[in-house]
């Protein structure tokens, strides 16, 4: 073999050994890509698991329950000055055994005749003939019921002539809220239990006492209110204050205008 023949053969054998290197090199390169990859892929798997597992063993902290919401305030809007308590001309004026009115021989200047059935004619406050009027139709409309009025208003002189001295019964003159002409005195026309405790059983007497305040009135001295009032229970008894303050009184289940207007109660005279 020549020379030049023994150099091709030598740089042949060079070249499939550096072939024979690289290929176990790259053999190597992946053998090595392989574990890294699977290790990697293992460690993800186990941070996995594990937290899935911490989730499942985990007690969850429980939130509190949210606390019952308290009730919203009550505000009073109610304007308890929107009219007088002691001048006599007031729709609101409180007369009473301690309240007397001032002067003691008032008389409205605004009295009329009330167009309504009675025993007695009655004069009224025009305001308050007005409503009654309007009071006893829906009576009439609403529950076929027939009323009348058996007292309205009074002078002080005719209440010198009524006061018998029982002050349960009767207020004394300058007293008596009759003389404001914002009271009457109202019955079944028919006359049955007139001035009587028993009219508070009566249809007339119970219509009135769940509807009188639509038409501004109140039943001024009621059953359970006498060491308030000072009077005994007259169910026939009914005071116009007008449709605001009734309405109130009505919603708000106060029943006596002492009571309402935080006065003093009035049992007995001084």
């Amino acid at each position: 073999m020549s020379s030049s023949e023994r150099s091709e053969a030598s740089d042949e054998a060079v070249q499939r050994r550096r072939l024979t290197i690289a290929g176990a090199l790259s053999l190597v390169l992946v053998a090595v890509a392989v574990v890294v990859i699977g290790a990697v892929s293992a460690g993800s798997a186990a941070g996995a698991g594990g937290a899935g597992a911490s989730g499942s063993t985990e007690t969850p902290t429980p939130r509190p329950a949210p606390g019952e919401a308290p009730p919203p305030a009550t505000v009073d809007t109610f304007d308890r000055t929107a009219h007088s308590l002691d001048d006599p001309n007031s729709i609101w004026v409180v007369v009473d055994k301690l309240r007397p009115l001032n002067p003691q021989d008032f008389e409205p200047d605004d009295l009329v005749d009330v167009p309504v059935p009675y025993t007695w004619e009655p004069l009224l406050r025009q305001e308050a003939s007005d409503a009654i009027v309007a009071m006893f139709q829906a009576a009439s409309d609403e529950a076929d019921l027939s009323l009348a009025s058996n007292s309205a208003y009074r002078s002080y002189s005719t209440q010198e002539e009524i006061y018998d001295g029982d002050d349960l019964l009767t207020a004394r003159p300058g007293f008596s809220e009759h003389q404001t002409g914002l009271v009457m005195d109202i019955g079944a026309e028919s006359g049955d239990c007139s001035l009587d405790a028993c009219f508070a059983d009566t249809a007339e007497g119970i219509w009135l006492r769940d509807n009188a305040w639509r038409f501004g009135f109140i039943l001024r001295y009621p059953a359970d209110k006498t060491p308030v009032t000072g009077y005994e229970f007259e169910p026939w008894h009914f005071r116009y204050v007008g449709v605001p303050l009734a309405t109130e009184m009505h919603e708000t289940g106060v029943t006596t205008l002492e009571e309402f207007f935080g006065l003093p109660a009035a049992p007995e005279y001084e």
